[in-house]
Parts: C-alpha cells; sequence; structure tokens
C-alpha cells in the first residue's frame, strides 16, 4: 500500500500561481473490497529565478520635472509561490531617485522611482541605473534589469556671450564686405533650445544699420556701407544673440568700432583777405593777402609736413630747408619765432634752425650707412600772450652715394694661410668648384656686385659667374692640366663711379684632399705675435716663483743660523760659569711672566733629588733695583715660596 512518485513533481507546471497545489487520487481495496479517496499536497521549493521582461528599460525625463515625480517601472515574475516569490525591489545608489516599492491587491510587489533632486542636462545628460528584485528564499534569488534614463533638455539656460565688449578698428576707406568683428556667444541647451541667433538690438540706430552688416548665423560683423572719419569717429554698437525656445533667452552684447583716419583730404586754401590793387611803390613786407589753410583729416593726416632728400657725404653747414608760416594777426602776435623740438637727442647735434626766418641748417656730414631717416618737429610759435603753437613735421632723408667698395668676405683678402679649393682630375664642365662671397656696403644700384674673371693660369679652365660669383669648371679637367691653379676675380659695383676690388682664388687639382695638404708642408706659416705675448708671460711666471723660492730658503737659513748661534752661546756659558757632578736634567726659564726681564734661573736636577740644586743667578746687566737675590727675598716673596717650596727637599740655594 506504498504510495510512491513516479516522475519528477514541477509544482509550477501543475499548479502554477495556484496555492495550495493538490492532487487527489483513489485507492481500491479487495478482500473485502474497499474504496479509499486520498490528497497529495505538493509544497513549493525555491527553484525559480526572478525574471524581468527584458535585459534594459529606457526612460525619457524632462529636466524641468519637478521633484517628487513618479515614474512606474515594469515588474518581475516569480513562478514560486509563498515566500519564494518575488518579495521586494532594490535600486543602485544615485543622487537623483529613489525607490518606493508598492503591493498590489493580490499581493504581488511592483516599484516605482520617485525624484528627489531635480535634473540638469547641462550637467548630466543621461542617467545609468539597475534595479535587482528579490525573492524570500533561503538563499533568495535575484533578478537584475538595466535602467536607462535619457535628461531630455528644458529651455532653462539663457545664452552667453564670451565677451560683455568688443573692440575693434576700421579704416575709413575699407571697403565692404570687410569682417569688423565676430561675435559669438553659447548656449547649454541642446536642440532648438541651444542654436542660436545673431541681430542688432532693438534700439540700434538706422546709421548702424545702414554702414554695417550682422551674419545672423555666424555673429560676423562686416562693412556694408562707406565709413567716414570726419563724420564719425566711433561707433557704439549693440548686439543680441537669442534661442529658439518656446520661450527663447537673449543675451547682448556691445561693440565698440573705432574709425581709423586716411588722409583722404587734400589741404584746403582760403584767402580771407585781399588787398588789392597794390601800390607800384608799396615796400617790402607789405600784406597783399591773407591765407589760412586746413585740412579736415586728424593728426599727421591734418599737418602742411615736409620731405627733405639729402646726398650723403654733405658739406656741413649747408642749408636744406626753409620753413615758412603766417600769421593774420598784427604787431607783436603776428611775431613769429622757430623751434626745434628735441625729441630725439641727436637730432640737435646735426641739425639747427634760424629762429627768425625758419631756415634748417645740417651741421654735420651724413652717411646713408649709418642712418637713412631722421625725422623732427619744428615748432612755430607767435608772441602773443599766451603765446600761440603750430607744430610741424619733417623727414630729412639721406640717399645715398657710391662711396663704398665691394668687400670681399671670401677668400678672405688678409688671410695669410694658402689653403686652396680641391677639384679633382676628370672633373666634367659646369661643376662648382668654390665661390666668392662679398658685400656693398651701399644699397640699391650701387649695391650690386658683378663678378669677371680678371687673370687665370688657364683662362679656358674656369669661370665665374656674373651675378653670383660661383667657380665652376668651363669644361673637363685633363691630366696634363697644371696642379695648381691661381684666379684673380675683378668684383666691381654698378655705381657712379664705378667701385672695385680683387679676389684672389687658389684651387688645387688633385685626387685626394691628402696630396694638397703634402704640398702646403713646404709652406713656412706666418709667425703670429700672440706667441711671443705667451712666451713672456710664462717666463715672467717662472721668474717670479723662483724669487719666492729664493726668499724663503734665504729666510730658513737665517733663521737656522740664528738658532744655532743662541745654542752655541747658551752651551759655552754653561760650561764655564757652573758644574754640577752626576749626570742631570737642565731647565731654562727665561723670561717667565712673574720675573723680570733681565733676570733668569737655572735649576739643575740630578735623578737623585736630594743632591739636585736650585741656582739663583745674578743678572747679566746692572739693574737700578740692585741685586735679584735681594728682589726675590724682599720684593717678590710670592715667587720666593715657590722656589723653596718646589725644592724643599734639596740642599741651600748657593749664591
Amino acid at each position: 500500500g506504498a504510495l510512491l512518485v513516479s516522475e519528477r513533481i514541477d509544482r509550477e507546471e501543475l499548479c502554477g500561481a495556484l496555492s495550495p497545489c493538490s492532487l487527489s487520487f483513489e485507492i481500491v481495496v479487495e478482500n473485502p473490497l474497499e474504496l479509499y479517496s486520498g490528497t497529495v499536497e505538493i509544497q513549493d521549493i525555491n527553484d525559480n529565478d526572478p525574471v524581468f521582461p527584458s535585459s534594459q528599460a529606457r526612460l525619457e525625463i524632462s529636466e524641468s520635472v519637478a521633484a517628487g515625480a513618479r515614474f512606474p517601472l515594469e515588474s518581475a515574475q516569480d513562478p514560486d509561490v509563498g515566500i519564494n516569490s518575488l518579495q521586494t525591489y532594490q535600486l543602485s545608489a544615485n543622487p537623483n531617485f529613489a525607490l518606493d516599492v508598492q503591493t498590489r491587491v493580490d499581493g504581488s510587489k511592483y516599484a516605482e522611482l520617485v525624484l528627489e533632486k531635480e535634473l540638469d542636462r547641462e550637467e548630466q545628460r543621461e542617467l545609468n541605473l539597475v534595479l535587482t528584485a528579490l525573492d524570500g528564499g533561503s538563499p533568495p534569488r535575484s533578478a537584475h534589469v538595466q535602467i536607462h534614463i535619457d535628461v531630455v533638455d528644458a529651455n532653462d539656460n539663457a545664452p552667453v556671450f564670451n565677451q560683455s565688449t568688443y573692440k575693434a578698428s576700421v579704416k575709413e576707406n575699407t571697403p565692404s564686405g570687410t569682417l569688423v568683428a565676430r561675435i559669438s556667444a553659447y548656449d547649454l541647451d541642446d536642440g532648438p533650445n541651444g542654436d542660436i541667433v545673431y541681430s542688432f538690438s532693438s534700439h540700434t540706430p538706422t546709421k548702424v544699420r545702414e554702414l554695417f552688416a550682422l551674419d545672423s548665423a555666424t555673429g560676423e560683423l562686416r562693412v556694408k556701407g562707406q565709413l567716414d572719419y570726419e563724420e564719425a569717429k566711433l561707433y557704439e554698437i549693440y548686439l543680441q544673440a537669442k534661442d529658439k525656445g518656446v520661450v527663447p533667452g537673449v543675451a547682448h552684447c556691445k561693440v565698440l568700432v573705432e574709425v581709423v583716419d586716411v588722409n583722404d583730404n587734400a589741404p584746403e586754401v582760403t584767402v580771407t583777405s585781399v588787398y588789392s590793387p597794390v601800390p607800384e611803390d608799396a615796400a617790402p613786407g607789405t600784406v597783399v593777402a591773407l591765407l589760412s589753410v586746413t585740412d579736415s583729416d586728424s593728426h599727421d593726416n591734418g599737418q602742411d609736413s615736409y620731405d627733405v632728400y639729402v646726398l650723403e657725404n654733405n658739406m656741413p653747414g649747408i642749408p636744406i630747408l626753409n620753413v615758412s608760416a603766417t600769421d593774420p594777426d598784427l604787431g607783436r602776435n603776428a611775431h613769429l619765432s622757430y623751434t626745434l623740438l628735441q625729441g630725439d637727442p641727436t637730432v640737435g647735434h646735426l641739425f639747427s634752425i634760424n629762429r627768425e626766418n625758419g631756415t634748417l641748417y645740417l651741421l654735420t656730414s651724413l652717411d646713408h650707412e649709418d642712418q637713412v631717416e631722421f625725422n623732427m618737429m619744428v615748432q612755430v610759435q607767435d608772441g602773443g600772450f599766451p603765446p600761440l603753437a603750430t607744430n610741424v613735421s619733417v623727414s630729412v632723408f639721406v640717399t645715398d652715394v657710391n662711396d663704398n667698395a665691394p668687400t670681399v668676405l671670401y677668400p678672405h683678402p688678409n688671410s695669410t694661410a694658402t689653403y686652396p679649393d680641391v677639384v679633382a682630375p676628370g672633373t666634367p664642365a659646369g661643376h662648382m668648384v668654390t665661390k666668392v662671397v662679398a658685400v656693398d656696403a651701399d644699397t640699391g644700384y650701387n649695391a650690386w656686385i658683378s663678378y669677371t674673371l680678371l687673370q687665370a693660369t688657364d683662362p679656358s679652365l674656369f669661370s665665374v659667374g656674373l651675378h653670383n660669383g660661383d667657380i665652376f669648371t668651363a669644361r673637363q679637367l685633363r691630366e696634363d692640366d697644371a696642379p695648381q691653379h691661381t684666379l684673380v676675380i675683378l668684383l666691381k659695383d654698378h655705381g657712379e663711379p664705378v667701385l672695385s676690388t680683387t679676389a684672389t682664388v687658389s684651387i688645387s687639382v688633385a685626387e685626394m684632399v691628402k696630396e694638397v695638404l703634402t704640398d702646403l708642408t713646404d709652406v713656412a706659416p706666418a709667425s703670429d705675435p700672440r706667441k711671443h705675448v705667451t712666451f713672456y708671460l710664462i717666463l715672467a711666471v717662472i721668474l717670479v716663483s723662483a724669487a719666492f723660492f729664493i726668499t724663503m730658503l734665504s729666510l730658513g737659513i737665517f733663521k737656522c743660523y740664528k738658532w744655532r748661534q743662541s745654542k752655541e752661546l747658551f752651551n759655552s756659558s754653561r760650561s764655564t760659569t757652573y758644574r754640577t757632578p752626576g749626570p742631570f736634567h737642565h731647565i731654562d726659564a727665561v723670561r717667565g711672566g712673574f720675573t723680570p726681564p733681565n733676570f733668569y734661573h737655572q735649576v739643575y736636577l740630578t735623578t737623585d733629588s736630594r743632591q739636585s740644586d736650585l741656582l739663583c743667578k745674578k743678572p747679566f746687566t746692572s739693574s737700578p733695583l740692585g741685586s735679584r737675590q735681594s728682589t726675590i727675598r724682599n720684593g717678590e716673596p710670592g715667587l720666593y715660596h715657590q722656589i723653596v717650596g718646589t725644592a724643599s727637599r734639596l740642599p741651600a740655594p748657593a749664591e
């Protein structure tokens, strides 16, 4: 009567979500015959994972959505029942969203995203979250879904210019279409909300719109009409940038355009008064007309300026210009004086002006190669009070004269070395061998240099470029050609008169450079005067060192001599004055800190202190104080007791 499982039981397949899950059966028993009914309840185990409908979910949320908004999410399914079914959801950590898990009437769970912090597309365009579904099994089973949130742009940003004020300058004769300035703005929004259109501000004058054009897409401000400095020197243009949002954002900027004056106006002469007719006996200096000259241009373009051209190497003291001015006033108010303003210190040393008539003199000879142009300012001032003055600019240009001959840089004309250029035998025609390099300090036509072959060992072998100084073979070198060639090149400029110089070029025909160097061994090198200087310096160092060594040696010998002399003197005095039998040690106390300068003692100590003597000798020279023995006993008791105390075990001192 045992009831057995005949095959694997799957509760979810048999009953699905129905709970409890039971199977009914009947059993027939014979002898006696009986019928029994039975029920088997199939209990659930956690053998199924929660499952989401898809592995990814995508949401679009506007950045303008307020906090607190809720967004339902797709639920996961778990075929298990009871505690093994889906129990909760979890959301990955993030700063904007929270998860709210709700329960339906049937007990199933679902989740909603709750916006806790408002989104900002300009800060973060998209978010990626992970939603996890968990059942109640032990251990719990789970499922994951990726939630991708696209932040939809809202027009919450106005355009912004990269600078509030732009500055530009343009000449008044600038043609139409010329770029003046390029303004630029940016908008952090996306799509139409970030598209920018440039335009003139509403209060821009009509005259500005006629003179300038603005590209609405690129922000390029260009000249449209004809500018005139005399009409307006500065334009202040207000521009705006607007996006294409439903409620567009607007930004403003200012462009300052300075109009630069060009010399487009000729001076105008106005005759203010004419005294006519003029009597035939009118005295010199009689005013016959009053004129005024005006120029609408500004700065230098509006000033009556002088350009003077002077040949270099001029004679000093020559007049080069007469600055003339008039004043319509009378008397002292019309008396004019001319002054050279000292802007450049060199101008005052080179030029001078007559205060009465305005004649400009050149004080020294000028050199075009030193300075080409001189600029100065002449001031004309009347004698009124307060004085009125006008300035006029004067430019002096030094024109070139052909006063410099060509200078050869290579080969160096003063070089004593004879290292020739080398060309191999059999070299074909047209091969460049070397080059003559020269310059001319003059300018223009006076500095043009031409090169011609003046003299050569073999005129048919080499030729020289007329304008560049290149020396090349005119034909192929043959075996019978001379091994050494000397070329004399004539260099001429194109001035008037023509100035010239020559250059000497040495060329060797050799297979290798070693052969040329062998030929040069016979050439004695030129004496270098610097070698003598080096010799004298070395000699001086040797003599000074020798003198120092001899001085130090002499000083040492002298010291040794004095020491030996004093020792011999001491030994002789000791041997003739006192004798002490037996071996002893001799100690001298000469000029101690507490003894008179012309007194000394002698202490004779034998190896046996009982036989030692302490001798106090009288001074060598007489003393106004009398006997040193008396001094010890009477005047210096400390010294006396010290000596006695030291030699207390010795015999009595002897005089």
